[in-house]
């Protein structure tokens, strides 16, 4: 049979060949979300599936300008307000474990529901962190609960998450009237409300106690692999390793693993071993530690940091430009203002060789800034500062300036869109220009905050997913998948839809799961003839389900490493709530929509 290249049956099979290959390539982790979906639509372009036209057509989506414009809100709001300081207040006081775990849970899914979810785990983590310390509590009971109450508490707005709004993107470039404000507000409360109460109860039971004895060497903190190095002036110079103490300090939890000197690597490094200025000694421990040893004034140092610096430990975040990128490419001290001092990954060091270290998501690293760092206009995008190891010498204070007038006028925008007095991306539009008004920010400083890399994800994801549409190929997938659901009614077509979504996001992303299966969902509505809102509410809340694997959301790689987590500790904590989940998301979609 001939095929021409434009013929339906073909173009089917190419949209089909390349999803598969979209889908494999997130899976197997082979470049960042936005160069997997970008390459994907070039090679829609290529091949004569969809035009250039149609792919430039998501620059102008609704959906995907409320997005960008409030990843731009979300990053001045954490540079210029004292939500650290919030946090401080709202937590004063609490004692309790499962006090703190309540409040913890329901504040920062109340902060979900209207800021970006990263920087708010962001913020929390290190005072999670800290407070479980202070007071012999087990993080990693509140770790994962943090990342999955930012998650519950995204869907209860449409701003919540990018997802809702990908999903009301799709709707409107089909050409349909896109979701209400209520589509989310009253399933949103009530999953968040009933996901909370799990966390804070049943999950208890199921979440890792891990050996954390705040007093222990052994404590939860990632291990790193960090250099010193042995000034000229130390009174270690002379001295065997023996006689210098340093083995003291691996009862702390820092013990020296290898010496370099002038090329030659010493391991183990023996008690008869004799010191000398400028040997390297390379510790394995956590970073307090280690720190420890260098603020004990027996003359080591950290190579590549000053004493007029601070020493923080960020996280690479999913959209960072780093990722897959070797450190030599980079030249961080150039382009960051930012010295790399060690990389840890899945609570493992990487290796001692800093220069060979290729960045992955999820990294914890340690870095020697100043204040450049802190204004430097591609920082933001690079890294997420988890805590401050190490403060800077007569650091000046950073001021955090309060505005009376300005968050009355945007709680009453926020207000007035919920109410549908001006569509969402009027009011975050609004919303960004107060910013501007009362001088927080300034056009210029604004596209520094423009995450190009989500950008051109959700671009390229909705050129994918129309393709899939316009060609034909999701309906060829409706007709199997409708056929043997219908049996079982709309609720079980309904049911179908959300558990694919739901083991799709799992191991893809959420934007790659709404992509893939809102066409079906829309082919679907079409095949059986009825209003698809149903459906579409479906596969946005199960996209959001992403409490079954460490690598289903951003915030869940966020805490993977500081809880000491596995992935079977996300399979068993995650699924229990991902069937709960699914089970009151259908059971009020069918009774809300009549199905």
């Amino acid at each position: 049979m001939n095929f021409s290249l434009y013929s339906p049956e073909y173009t089917s099979y190419i949209v089909f060949a390349v999803l598969i290959a979209i889908i494999v390539a997130l899976y197997l982790n082979i470049r960042k979300p936005s160069t997997i979906f970008f390459f994907g639509a070039l090679a829609l372009i290529l091949l004569g599936v969809t035009t250039p036209s149609e792919f430039l057509k998501g620059f102008s989506n609704q959906s995907i300008g409320i997005v960008i414009i409030l990843t731009v809100i979300s990053s001045i709001v954490n540079k210029s307000f004292p939500v650290d300081r919030l946090f401080n207040t709202l937590f004063k006081g609490i004692k309790s474990s499962r006090a703190f775990l309540t409040r913890m849970t329901t504040l920062v899914a109340i902060f979900s529901s209207f800021f970006n979810n990263t920087p708010v785990v962001a913020l929390m983590t290190p005072y999670v962190y800290k407070w479980c310390k202070d007071n012999g509590a087990h993080s990693s009971k509140m770790l994962i609960p943090l990342s999955y109450a930012t998650i519950l508490g995204g869907m209860i707005t449409m701003i919540g998450t990018s997802t809702n709004l990908m999903v009301n993107g799709l709707i409107q470039s089909a050409g349909l009237p896109g979701l209400q404000f209520s589509d989310f507000l009253y399933l949103g409360l009530i999953v968040t409300i009933i996901g909370v109460l799990y966390l804070i109860t049943f999950a208890q039971k199921i979440l890792p106690k891990k050996n954390e004895n705040f007093n222990d060497a052994r404590n939860i903190a990632p291990e790193y692999w960090v250099e010193t190095e042995v000034i000229g002036d130390s009174p270690l110079v002379g001295k065997t390793v023996k006689d210098s103490g340093l083995q003291e300090y691996s009862k702390e939890g820092a013990y020296l693993i290898e010496l370099h000197r002038a090329g030659e690597v010493i391991t183990p490094v023996t008690e008869q071993v004799i010191l000398e200025a400028h040997d390297h000694l390379y510790f394995m421990g956590q970073r307090e530690k280690i720190i420890t040893i260098i603020d004990s004034g027996i003359g080591l140092i950290l190579p590549k940091h000053k004493d007029d610096k601070r020493v923080v430990e960020a996280i690479i975040p999913a959209h960072s430009p780093l990722i897959d990128c070797k450190n030599t490419d980079i030249d961080l001290p150039k382009k960051y203002d930012a010295e790399l001092l060690a990389v840890q990954r899945d609570g493992k060091k990487v290796q001692n060789n800093l220069k060979d270290v290729t960045f992955k998501s999820g990294d914890m690293v340690l870095l020697s800034i100043d204040e450049t760092f802190l204004r430097n206009k591609y920082a933001d995008h690079a890294f997420y500062i988890v805590s401050e190891v190490v403060p800077e010498s007569d650091a000046p204070n950073r001021k955090h300036k309060r505005n009376f007038i300005l968050e009355i006028l945007t709680l009453g925008t926020i207000i007035g869109t919920a109410l549908g007095l001006w569509s969402v991306f009027m009011g975050v539009l609004l919303i960004f220009a107060l910013l501007l008004f009362f001088r927080y920010t300034s056009t210029a400083d604004s596209i520094t905050h423009l995450d190009a890399d989500l950008l051109v994800l959700l671009v390229s994801a909705l050129a994918i997913s129309n393709a899939f549409t316009t060609t034909g190929a999701a309906k060829i997938i409706t007709n199997v998948f409708v056929t043997f659901l219908y049996n079982f009614g709309t609720i079980g077509v309904l049911t179908g839809l959300f558990i694919l979504t739901v083991i799709l996001t799992s191991f893809v992303t959420n934007i790659a799961a709404v992509s893939i299966v809102f066409p079906i969902a829309y082919s679907a509505a079409l095949h059986l003839q009825i209003d698809g809102t149903p459906f579409f509410v479906g596969i946005a809340f199960a996209a959001s389900a992403a409490f079954l694997t460490p690598v289903s959301y951003q915030t869940n790689w966020m805490v993977y490493s500081l809880g000491q987590y596995t992935p079977k500790d996300y399979f068993f904590t995650g699924l229990p709530l991902t069937i709960l989940y699914t089970a009151v998301c259908i059971a009020f979609i069918s009774l809300r929509y009549q199905l």
